[in-house]
């Protein structure tokens, strides 16, 4: 028969239950709530009352945070692996996380919005807290460390075809949305518990008291309104922080495309009594009822709302008894873990003839002298098994270490070989690009010069052929004073004559005959010096 000892432990409260299972059969051995000032102290009452001191330990994960992911279906599953993994790198560079101090897990889900992706539920937590969590229980054996936003919905009695929204009204609350019986959305809220108990116990310096008063008020419905008595005095503590959730909870399905057909109440909370009958005012067509744990049957011995006030530890000894999503573990195995299991199955059944309940002491005698029952022949026999294991493993990690040392340093030789030829080429790179930019340079140089000696010898034949040009053209009785090539193709021509008649022909005949370009031939106005009239004649050589 194998047992879990489930523990969920918020401020100042502790809720245990162990749960044993034989085949599908499961049974709580024991149960209960208790009020702590040190943690240490309370956590090992209740292993000593529950007498646990083997048992696999089940406990909840605390400052859990919730993201989703979207992935397409298509995806392998070392490819979806390393998506989301990329995915949440992303998230943490937005968000200043560092990456190294987060611990996660996540879930899968298709997608209700998009038939071609998975809806992936990540859940992330700080790995200091982790290990402080696991600090308080160093002396025992914890098996399990679950987001009890999962974990709650172990305990539900789910039906095929129906979503079910499950309200835990703990110390924060969370929303588990489940969809054909499979969690497709945990929302945790700051409202809870710890609100309504840390007003009352202000009032009456008692947490234990401030939780016993929330048991016994009751809430008058608009249905059935009554006088409220000296009990319900603290309804104005509990109402406000009940009617925030609610009202939340009701925008929140408004808005979610998700059609909820029954919602279940749960949590510290909700042993205020008729708290369903309140939520049920907020929604009309969703049923509300408290969610009773699908294993137990009504017994007159014990009260239904007493394993009630216990649903989340119950929740947890089942996830560490295999129920629920298995990857949500936060808890690494070790071989320690295994190798008390094994002790724990091995001392069960001998220590449950000789123990009843929480109150009798752990007698288990392991003695070499004389002869050997089956048990110690048995624990021998597991014994050398574990040891020849134990060999055979760290000859083969030795082996395999040394090898993938080697490797690592082929890696390493490999990886600098590579990195000094990519150094070398792009020093290479570096001087082709260099010279190219030299090249580049000197080619254009060498077709300026080019330029530069052609128009040259283009001007030194032009310069005699305009001089031959003007000599044939030029009329009689004008005479050219000077020539001047001042600048390029530009020429300056100064005449004179006797008459201002012959001056003007003479720019006519060099225009009209193409001496000079025709439209850029212009002329000043002639200047009379005694007998001689002098002008100046302008243009570019055609």
């Amino acid at each position: 028969m194998a047992s879990c000892l489930g523990i969920y432990v918020e401020p100042n409260i502790i809720k245990y239950a162990k749960v044993s299972k034989e085949r599908e059969n499961l049974t709580v051995e024991s149960f209960g709530i208790k009020f702590y000032d040190k943690l240490g102290d309370a956590i090992k009452q209740v292993i000593s009352d529950t007498y646990s001191f083997k048992v696999p330990i089940s406990i909840n994960l605390s400052e859990e945070v919730y993201q989703y992911f979207y992935m397409f279906t298509l995806l392998s599953k070392n490819d979806l692996r390393k998506a989301i993994g990329t995915e949440y790198e992303a998230y943490c560079a937005e968000k200043g996380i560092n990456r190294n101090a987060v611990e996660t897990r996540y879930a899968l889900v298709n997608s209700l919005d998009d038939k071609e992706k998975i809806k992936v539920i990540h859940v992330a937590t700080g790995k200091n807290a982790l290990n402080t969590s696991l600090q308080s229980y160093a002396e025992y054996n914890v098996s399990t460390v679950a987001p009890m936003g999962i974990a709650i919905s172990n305990i539900a009695n789910l039906k095929p075809k129906e979503n079910v929204l499950i309200i835990n009204l703990e110390e924060q609350t969370t929303l588990t949305t489940i969809v054909e019986q499979k969690i497709y959305a945990v929302e945790k809220m700051e409202e809870g518990a710890s609100t309504v108990l840390g007003s009352i116990s202000a009032k009456e310096n008692s947490y234990s008291k401030a939780y016993e008063i929330c048991k016994n008020s009751t809430i008058y419905t608009m249905e059935g309104k009554e006088l409220q008595d000296e009990e319900n005095i603290y309804l104005d503590d509990i109402m406000p922080t009940l009617y925030k959730i609610a009202s939340k909870v009701q925008e929140s399905l408004l808005n979610s495309t998700v059609k909820i057909d029954r919602i279940y109440l749960t949590g510290t909370l909700s042993v205020v009594n008729n708290i369903d009958l309140y939520f049920q005012e907020f929604f009309k067509t969703e049923k509300c009822e408290i969610l009773k744990p699908f294993f137990i049957k009504d017994a007159v011995k014990i009260n239904m709302k007493d394993y009630i006030e216990v649903n989340s530890a119950m929740a947890l000894a089942l996830q560490g008894l295999e129920y629920g999503l298995k990857d949500m573990n936060f808890k690494k195995r070790t071989w320690k873990d295994d190798l008390n299991n094994i002790f724990a199955a091995a001392g069960g059944s001998k220590d449950k003839k000789g123990a009843k309940g929480a109150k009798s002491k752990m007698s288990f005698n392991f003695s070499l002298k004389g002869a050997l029952d089956s048990t110690e022949k048995w624990l021998l026999r597991t014994a050398g098994g574990i040891l020849v294991l134990t060999i055979i493993y760290s000859g083969f990690s030795l082996f395999l270490t040394d090898a993938i040392n080697k490797k690592n340093l082929e890696v390493a030789d490999v990886k600098q070989h590579t990195l000094t030829q990519i150094e070398t080429v792009r020093r290479d790179v570096s001087t082709i690009n260099t010279k190219t930019n030299e090249y580049i340079q000197l080619t254009d140089n060498l077709k300026n010069i080019r330029a530069q000696v052609q128009d040259d010898n283009k001007n030194k034949k032009v310069i005699p052929a305009l001089l031959t040009q003007l000599m044939s053209a030029m009329p009689q009785g004008v005479q050219l004073t000077s020539i001047e090539n001042t600048t390029g193709r530009h020429i300056i021509i100064h005449a004179q004559s006797q008459k201002y008649e012959q001056l003007g022909y003479f720019k006519a005949i060099v225009k009209t005959q193409g001496i000079l370009a025709p439209e850029s031939v212009t002329s000043s106005t002639g200047e009379k010096s005694g007998d001689l009239v002098r002008i100046v004649i302008e243009g570019e050589l055609p």
